[in-house]
């Protein structure tokens, strides 16, 4: 006990020469003196406690700073990724369809209530098959035969005006700043400029820069041309002539004739010849026919 309070006494510098010399001579206390000695030739590296910390904090700070940016950039990305999957969604399910037929063809498709379209030749219908549940509505460019399933109102827009219906067949033809509505069964509502007419099955009714033209019976039960014809009734020869581009893969140039000549017949689309003759021989007009689709017509004797 009391070489054990030497040794304290010792290692805190407070023991009298004559005790450490009797620790010294002691073998079994010798040991830690020299662990004692060895040690104290130590020394530790002079430490900046501010500076470290400083050092630490803002190596936190840093580490803070790329997880941030990065938890930002992954977010970022969500949400472009998801911004690209609405407006794909979005534009996919808003986008509207369009129905077109080509030049001497006419195109038959099914509307989304079964309704039935034929398309005359040159003619563009656009409708959203999204919304078609709720708004059965359609417009046309050209001419179109519908027969319509029954439901809530079906309108078929054009730049002439508006025709709408229930449920009923009825054939539409909007060309050069014309209308033409003919009703083959049921009811067919037509509005236009400040004017709502009803045309009844059996009827006919025609629209010239927003008047009302002609309202007349109709004797067949579809439109001619679904016999591969097309008909007019005192229609001018240039209604007349881009009707039969559309029918035949031609281009016509008139020469020395009066554009506004008006004809009343029909022509049929199967053969380019007859068609010409039935359209030339009642004007007084005669054809020939060019390289590269063209058709040539005047009048007879103008050369």
């Amino acid at each position: 006990m009391e070489k054990n309070y030497l040794l304290h006494k010792w290692l805190n510098n407070e023991a009298s020469p004559e005790e450490r010399k009797q620790l010294e001579e002691d073998p079994e206390y010798a040991s830690h003196i020299k662990i004692a000695n060895l040690s104290s030739r130590f020394e530790l590296p002079d430490m900046d406690v501010d500076s470290n910390l400083k050092a630490i904090l803002e190596k936190r700070k840093h580490v803070r700073h790329i997880n941030n940016n990065t938890i930002f950039s992954y977010a970022w990305k969500v949400a472009a990724f998801l911004a690209v999957v609405f407006a794909t969604y979005y534009y996919t399910t808003t986008l509207d369809t369009m129905v077109e037929s080509k030049i001497a063809q006419t195109e038959t498709f099914l509307l989304p209530d079964n309704s039935e379209v034929v398309l005359n030749s040159g003619s563009k219908i656009t409708y959203n098959k999204k919304r078609w549940n709720t708004s059965r509505e359609l417009s046309l460019e050209g001419e179109a035969h519908f027969n319509v399933a029954k439901g809530n109102k079906f309108s078929v827009a054009t730049v002439e005006g508006i025709v709408s219906v229930l449920g009923t067949k009825f054939n539409v033809r909007a060309r050069e700043g014309a209308l033409s509505v003919s009703c083959y069964e049921g009811l067919v509502s037509v509005a236009f400029a400040d004017t709502v007419l009803q045309v009844s099955a059996g009827n006919e009714v025609y629209i010239k820069d927003g008047k009302l033209a002609l309202n007349r019976e109709v004797q067949q039960t579809s439109p001619t041309w679904f016999l591969s014809e097309s008909s007019f009734r005192n229609e001018s020869l240039t209604t007349v002539i881009k009707e039969l581009e559309r029918q035949y893969p031609i281009k016509v140039t008139l020469e020395n004739v009066n554009f506004e000549k008006k004809f009343t017949g029909s022509f049929t689309h199967s053969n380019l010849d007859l068609a010409l003759q039935a359209i030339c021989e009642p004007l007084n007009l005669q054809y020939k026919l060019g390289k590269k689709g063209i058709v040539y017509i005047n009048a007879k004797n103008s050369n």
